[in-house]
């Protein structure tokens, strides 16, 4: 299978301390910390005064759809991270635009839209378990998409995109479940941050209200800062709303 062309950009992240700020965490972990929501998450934490590490694929050679690179990138890290957040996905890979018919399916996009919507978050969170502290409360999210819910499809369509994060869905469910096994305060879930107003999402838009980046992730990290252990991995909107599967 070949490697998939993204789009990722260096960032480098100073936390600035805000008295008036009642940060719930001290130590940040961003997977592609270049694009639109993950910089605009990047921005908000460290206004928090929350330490912030931010990994991307051009400054830090991460390629998370490649187990070997995401081993090794991650391994140079130490932590503990309070909050591992994967902002990293494609709706558009190699050219190939999301389908509107059946017709339209081809098996390497199919396979391109797996390789970095659902098996990169999958890989992150595999090697990610040794960054999270055992003890104390730790999230790790991801960000899913609304169409990837099987129970709220009523426009059929984007058969690839849909698929592959209703797969990283499963993933986030089930990966949780062991989580809690051995990280009894830690938080797994797959969030879903409304239509948000990227270069990615533009040519998408039509006439669908969206937001800013920097909106979208101030809801997310709303959402992330009430979320209780009893809530691991569900899936939930940017207003904290649990998303059907």
């Amino acid at each position: 299978m070949k490697t998939p062309k993204l789009r990722f950009g260096a960032i480098g992240l100073e936390p600035r301390r805000n008295p008036s700020s009642s940060a719930v965490m001290d130590n940040a972990l961003i997977i592609g910390a270049s694009g639109g929501i993950g910089r605009a998450l990047g921005a908000a934490l460290t206004e928090r005064g929350v330490k912030v590490t931010g990994l991307t694929r051009s400054g830090d050679s991460l390629d998370i759809t490649n187990e070997a690179s995401v081993a090794e990138v991650l391994g140079r890290l130490a932590g503990p991270f309070d909050l591992i957040f994967v902002a990293t996905g494609a709706l558009e890979i190699n050219g190939a635009e999301p389908e509107k018919t059946l017709k339209s399916l081809e098996a390497a996009a199919m396979m391109d839209q797996f390789a970095v919507n659902c098996i990169g978050p999958s890989l992150v969170l595999k090697h990610s378990l040794a960054l999270m502290p055992r003890k104390g409360r730790a999230v790790f999210a991801a960000l899913s998409a609304r169409v990837g819910s099987i129970g709220d499809n009523a426009k059929g369509g984007w058969y690839s995109y849909r698929t592959a994060k209703a797969a990283l869905n499963q993933m986030i469910h089930t990966g949780a479940i062991e989580l809690a096994r051995t990280h009894r305060q830690a938080i797994c879930v797959a969030l879903h941050p409304g239509t948000v107003r990227t270069p990615f999402t533009e040519k998408y838009l039509d006439r669908h209200p969206a937001v800013a980046a920097s909106e979208a992730a101030g809801n997310l990290l709303s959402v992330i800062d009430g979320l209780t252990p009893a809530q691991s991995g569900q899936f939930f909107d940017w207003q904290g709303k649990p998303v059907a599967w």
